[in-house]
């Protein structure tokens, strides 16, 4: 995410932001000056305090937003340390790859949880994971996801996608607040980096050779992780349609080509129930 890059779109849809930022812009333009370590880690804080100064308290419906999206970069990124944290599971060759998307997810929580108070707005914490997707239970469907690095590279695909599906269905409920909208989408953007990387992880693992870097579905194929636990995590993927047009006879193309060239959005109420029961612990 580049911070002078959203301070620059804000800039389009609100022509009074000089007025606004002057002379914090200058200031937290300032932040290079520290060096990239310094200034990486000052920019939620930074960012925070430009849109409480810049625009005031934020609704209680934007709050929910991003309380909705912290409680799933929680998830992942408590995740990603998990399996970080155990000996041997990841090999020594995918160990920096996959360190960069556990500090990627770390440094979502820490943004989204300074935004979330710079707003005046409590953010959530973590809760109590059970990545065997047995809510605490430890009997779920991925009960080596903490011992077998097929397992654990499945359960990080679904919960990348799951992911990058939940950002891509809040984004409506944000746009009538364009500045918090595109940090927004430029975390949506690195989930869905995320999710690609890691179903070329699986692929060169061999796990399925048939794994795309896309979401593929048909009615044959339906979920296409190889993971039958997580087919409710891939519903409506199978749609054709867009905009009214079914892609399969307008243009000629095969149900998978359709799937693939789109991402369906998924409802909070969707994601809710595929996560909170599951890995969240509720009992």
């Amino acid at each position: 995410m580049n911070l002078f890059n959203i301070i620059d779109e804000i800039e389009k849809v609100d022509p009074e932001i000089h007025e606004r930022l002057n002379p914090r812009r200058a200031a937290i333009k300032n932040i290079t000056s520290f060096g990239s370590k310094v200034a990486v880690a000052a920019m939620p804080f930074a960012l925070g305090t430009l849109f409480k100064k810049a625009y005031g308290q934020a609704s209680s419906s934007v709050v929910e937003v991003l309380n909705f999206a912290l409680t799933l970069e929680h998830l992942e990124a408590a995740f990603y340390n998990a399996g970080a944290a155990k000996t041997g599971l990841i090999p020594a060759g995918d160990t920096s790859y996959l360190n960069l998307i556990k500090r990627d997810e770390n440094a979502h929580v820490n943004f989204l949880t300074t935004v979330i108070t710079s707003l005046n707005g409590t953010p959530v914490g973590p809760a109590t994971y059970d990545f065997t997707g047995g809510n605490n239970k430890g009997n779920g469907p991925f009960q080596d996801v903490l011992s077998n690095y097929a397992t654990f590279l499945a359960v990080a695909q679904v919960l990348e996608d799951t992911g990058v599906r939940a950002y891509k269905g809040q984004a409506p409920n944000l746009i009538g607040n364009k500045d918090i909208l595109t940090p927004a989408l430029s975390i949506h953007a690195v989930e869905a980096r995320h999710a690609s990387a890691i179903r070329k992880l699986r692929h060169d693992l061999g796990h399925d050779a048939n794994i795309k870097p896309y979401i593929v579905s048909t009615a044959t194929l339906g979920n296409d992780t190889g993971v039958a636990a997580a087919n409710n995590n891939y519903k409506g993927e199978e749609n054709v349609t867009q905009g009214g047009v079914n892609l399969v006879s307008a243009l000629k193309a095969s149900v998978g080509v359709a799937t693939a060239s789109f991402d369906e959005p998924l409802t909070k109420d969707e994601v809710v129930a595929l996560v909170i029961g599951s890995f969240i612990v509720t009992d």
